[in-house]
């Protein structure tokens, strides 16, 4: 199992090139071909409706700042990709708002890969809840890479955080094509306790068995933690040394949380290694 179509968003934040080169670098992993998708920022329904018109100078004027404001980054992404050794790359500049644009074009695409928010550093047409918001339209696995990270190799180290929920799943099998290659995968089960119904006797082990299945080096842990798991979970992967972590919407039992509540939201804000997540 491999990606065979990789997408990523690109604009002009001083964070892209970062993004660029884990998704270039997966792309040459898995001689996967590699898309580079830039907004201009307007609605792809303004032009549908005929809203913008070619005989209102001040509309069109705005236009072609917006296209060639995208057309920058487009060259940045073709430099860098062919850097990084992507084999296979196409460049899409399209006329549409960041989140439409990027969920309608994550649709032929295996994998998605965006930016997390930096909160010190605006981008224009790219709202805080970027992120957010493509996660929850998406329906391919997004890889959210910090905006404090620096390149330095692919994932050898991923944490897997398992609650047994369908988005956990998707996430897993999201991964999978990145999990293989991994010389180590921890799955970590938190409060199993909590979750009998959907954890059994031995939490993780069927999750667990899946993987190995597939090739997957993984060992299960549990955690009972009483503090925020969120935070739990970053803590672990620091002291753990992993470089990757895998999740879906996480919860309790009880009051099952939203995907953008509890765990999930810790994660968007205070990622310190890329997140590969689904909704």
């Amino acid at each position: 199992m491999t990606y065979k179509t990789i997408l990523v968003h690109l604009d002009q934040s001083t964070h892209t090139a970062q993004r660029i080169k884990y998704a270039a670098a997966l792309a040459a992993l898995s001689s996967a071909h590699l898309i580079g998708a830039a907004m201009t920022g307007l609605s792809r329904y303004v032009f549908a409706d005929g809203l913008v018109s070619a005989n209102d100078p001040t509309l069109t004027h705005h236009v072609e700042f917006l296209r060639k404001y995208a057309t920058e980054a487009i060259h940045s992404f073709e430099k860098i990709a062919n850097q990084e050794g992507a084999n296979s790359i196409e460049s899409r500049l399209v006329d549409d708002d960041a989140v439409g644009g990027m969920v309608l074009q994550a649709r032929y695409s295996d994998l998605l890969v965006i930016g997390q928010t930096d909160p010190h550093s605006t981008v224009p047409g790219i709202y805080p809840n970027f992120p957010e918001q493509v996660v929850l339209n998406c329906t391919r696995p997004v890889l959210i890479i910090p905006y404090a990270s620096t390149f330095k190799k692919l994932f050898s180290r991923p944490l897997i955080a398992w609650d047994g929920s369908p988005a956990a799943t998707r996430a897993i099998t999201g991964a999978l094509p990145l999990l293989i290659h991994a010389q180590k995968v921890d799955l970590v089960v938190f409060n199993a306790n909590d979750e009998k119904l959907v954890h059994g006797a031995e939490p993780g082990a069927d999750i667990a068995l899946y993987l190995s299945r597939h090739g997957v080096r993984v060992q299960v842990v549990n955690h009972t933690v009483k503090t925020d798991i969120g935070q739990a979970l970053l803590s672990l992967a620091t002291d753990q040394g992993n470089d990757l972590i895998v999740m879906g919407g996480y919860g309790h039992s009880r009051f099952r949380e939203t995907l953008m509540g509890g765990v999930t939201k810790t994660l968007f804000t205070s990622m310190t290694v890329p997140v590969l997540t689904t909704h």
